[in-house]
């Protein structure tokens, strides 16, 4: 399997935010936010591994800025790390006021994706190239979390296993 370019699995999705997105106040619901981070970073991981795939998980998302009814909601994900079947996918979004043209950064996301063979079963994907310092420090934090899952899982099992084992 050929390894692929960060670049060519980048995505830009948009979605003019409407009242029914909104609460009374004009205020864009979260869900609807993370709604979109989720469409924009399957994008990018379909592209990547070029079949289909299922979000795994959210590792965080963090709310910075509100959006508002009438702004322009602006997406970019791209692949950060490449495993054997799964992938780590940051989300950026932002929304652009269309009137004066300003930009707010608004929620910052990492989704863990999948790639399913044809029966529904995890499925080897192709290696991640890293083409500039920007994606490498990129692929360095991603495989920190990555670390930092697996031992949170890991710890999650021994409590399953053995509750006296874990904090309280």
């Amino acid at each position: 399997m050929n390894a692929k370019p960060q670049s060519a699995s980048q995505s830009i999705l948009t979605h003019f935010l409407l009242p029914e997105d909104a609460n009374p106040a004009g205020n864009i619901h979260g869900g609807v936010i993370m709604k979109h981070i989720d469409s924009a970073a399957g994008v990018a991981a379909f592209r990547h591994a070029r079949r289909n795939v299922v979000t795994a998980s959210i590792d965080r998302l963090d709310f910075i800025h509100p959006a508002f009814v009438g702004n322009l909601l602006m997406l970019k994900a791209s692949v950060n790390l490449a495993g054997r079947t799964s992938m780590e996918v940051g989300v950026r979004a932002e929304t652009e006021d269309l009137l004066s043209g300003n930009i707010q950064h608004v929620a910052s996301a990492y989704l863990t994706f999948v790639a399913l063979d044809a029966t529904g079963h995890p499925t080897p994907i192709p290696e991640l190239l890293l083409e500039d310092e920007q994606q490498q420090r990129r692929h360095r934090m991603a495989r920190a979390r990555r670390r930092a899952r697996l031992a949170e899982k890991q710890q999650e099992t021994a409590c399953d296993e053995d509750p006296d084992q874990c904090p309280r």
